[in-house]
């Protein structure tokens, strides 16, 4: 169904009963984005709040939180996205398959914008951003932020919209230093298309002018965090999801979405920065407080009865978990036409997406080898790490599988299969000083730490120990020891004090565990964590612990290791301290209080009893 409005859409998730209206009035302060939390991690539906204390406007949340609902929101243009997004990699496709691609060609239409439309309804009215729901989700965040933007710049060596950028990067709205109705907070990651039309504006010495787009149809929002073929823009894409052309109109030099239900209007000076953050963000952690561009605010719009879409992140799975996954529905051959030999990729949204990949490629360099190792592989690796947001990733898993039967959707069943037939000798890949996640704060500076490749292939070496082998007593600073998954234990020790400290203790481990690194044969992955019973008790827990608390450079350790030519590898176990570290960044926790405060609301009589 092609929505012309976020309200169309939320009506129609009313009739099917996939959203439930919040009559009582609730607060932007931490109230409403633990409502949120509370029915998303029930699997809930969609919610909109009708009295938002201290707004006239309602808002919006778990719009997309079940992928069910995703689906049913666009069920009408799911498969012509893909067929169209095909076609434009493979265009020869259509002249083999003209009747069996005419639908997609026709749609196609809607991927043109439609520059001043005869109706604008987010004109209705000029407000300022004190108007606005001020929502804060986590206690410690900085102020309230915008989580569902659409921010629109353009290239100021090619204005216009055909070489525009349009990416979700949270707006900070208040707190720190922001003067309230005149500045907001522009935060965005490293490999953004925004940083490249900034880079140029500052070139140039002139304003980057910034608009952000909040609400509207909801293929907008997704069109946001569209990693998209090369040229085609993110207002195409949002045209043909949606079913609908994406209009637009130009006011005071600034591009306009006529549909949204807001947008705010402003421009970032060269140079200027100011604190943004803290944010709970979803790895799971706060991201801390550092410089990002101030937007000097001009204009605020809202269309008649706007609704205020918002969701909420931490650690996942939270409702960006499908985003994740519609992209990959929409996307999901796209990747193995860019790296040849790829034939499966999971960003695992357990382990905060970039932290930790998995992957199964081909491996054909060698098939008249009679040994079975690692070569196409480590090509296919390089090229996973130098593509797109995938080379924010810390650790790839990759591996090939000769039978086609194993998927990187099982994922206990992926580390079994690598951990049978790893060789730590040869197989660890580390990458130093170099790139990661602007979230991640395992490493040694902002965006700044190091990566590591596991890769495997060959015939199974050992079968992987159920049970605890070997003996842990003689360990002084153990305080607990526990069996994660075939093949894996988790050891609790000392909280991490320094490097230098640890270093020390680590080596103290080593040696201990290669007394008796033959009875250790069939256990090759040791975790350290600060708790062993949070850590082996769900998969779920062992992903987010292990992959996010960790710099490969710095916490992987082996039993009998050893360097040879710049190569480190180890002859027994291997070792990740995934310790928290005293320059990490602290975990999300709930504030009680405001936990107690929403019970009524799921209690008998208020609006969402029942619901979980």
């Amino acid at each position: 169904m092609a929505y012309r409005s976020l309200q169309q859409c939320l009506t129609d998730l009313e009739k099917q009963k996939m959203l439930i209206r919040v009559k009582e009035e609730v607060d932007p302060h931490l109230q409403m984005a633990a409502i949120h939390l509370r029915v998303h991690e029930a699997g809930g539906p969609a919610l909109l709040f009708e009295k938002v204390k201290g707004t006239k406007f309602t808002a919006a949340s778990n719009i997309f939180g079940t992928m069910e609902r995703s689906r049913y929101i666009f069920r009408d243009t799911l498969h012509t996205v893909q067929q169209l997004i095909e076609l434009k990699n493979n265009p020869i496709k259509a002249l083999k398959s003209p009747i069996k691609n005419f639908t997609a060609g026709l749609t196609s239409v809607y991927a043109l914008p439609l520059k001043n439309p005869f109706c604008k309804p987010v004109f209705y009215q000029e407000i300022s951003i004190a108007d606005l729901p001020l929502i804060k989700h986590w206690p410690m965040d900085g102020g309230a932020f915008v989580t569902l933007p659409q921010v629109y710049t353009e290239d100021a060596d090619q204005p216009g919209i055909a070489h525009s950028n349009l990416g979700m990067y949270r707006i900070q709205l208040n707190g720190n230093e922001y003067v309230l109705n005149e500045e907001v907070g522009l935060h965005y990651q490293i490999h953004r298309g925004i940083g490249v039309h900034q880079s140029k504006a500052n070139n140039k010495g002139i304003p980057l002018k910034v608009s952000v787009f909040i609400g509207g149809p909801p293929a907008h929002s997704v069109a946001a965090v569209m990693p998209l073929p090369e040229g085609m823009s993110e207002l195409m894409f949002a045209g043909v999801l949606g079913g609908r052309r994406f209009r637009y109109c130009y006011k005071n030099g600034y591009c306009i979405s006529t549909d949204a239900d807001f947008v705010i209007t402003g421009e970032v000076l060269p140079g200027d920065n100011k604190p943004e953050g803290p944010f709970g963000d979803h790895l799971g952690y706060y991201s801390l407080k550092h410089p990002f561009p101030v937007m000097k605010v001009k204009k605020v719009y809202a269309k008649k009865n706007a609704i205020w879409p918002f969701t909420v992140v931490g650690r996942p799975p939270q409702e960006d978990t499908s985003f994740g996954s519609l992209i990959h529905h929409i996307s999901n051959t796209e990747l193995q036409k860019i790296i040849p030999g790829l034939k499966e990729i999971n960003a695992v949204d357990a382990a905060g997406v970039h932290p930790l990949l998995l992957a199964i490629g081909s491996e054909r360099y060698t098939p008249f080898m009679p040994v079975k190792c690692p070569a196409e592989l480590l090509t296919i690796a390089n090229r996973i790490l130098g593509t797109g947001q995938l080379s924010l990733a810390k650790f790839l898993w990759i591996t090939a599988d000769d039978s086609n039967k194993l998927s990187i959707k099982d994922i206990a069943m992926f580390f079994q299969y690598m951990l049978e037939r790893i060789d730590f000798c040869r197989d660890v890949h580390f990458y130093s000083n170099t790139s990661i996640d602007t979230l991640d704060y395992s490493g040694s500076g902002l965006n700044s730490g190091s990566k590591v490749v596991f890769a495997a292939y060959g015939d199974k070496k050992r079968e992987l120990a159920g049970i605890l082998p070997g003996d842990f007593k003689n360990i002084s600073f153990l305080q607990n020891v526990l069996m994660i998954m075939p093949g894996i234990a988790v050891l609790q020790i000392n909280p991490f004090s320094t490097y230098e400290k640890v270093n020390t203790e680590m080596q103290e481990l080593e040696n201990q565990l290669a007394i008796q690194k033959e009875g250790l044969v069939n256990l090759p992955l040791i975790i350290v964590a600060d708790d062993a019973s949070f850590t082996a008790q769900t998969l779920n827990n062992f992903l987010w612990v292990t992959f996010t608390r960790c710099n490969p450079s710095h916490d992987i350790y082996g039993v009998d290791n050893f360097t040879i030519n710049k190569h480190w590898g180890c002859n027994g176990p291997l070792i990740i301290d995934a310790r928290i570290k005293p320059h990490h960044a602290p975990a999300l926790i709930k504030d009680e209080a405001t936990e107690r405060s929403i019970d009524p609301i799921f209690e008998k009589g208020g609006s969402l009893y029942g619901v979980i």
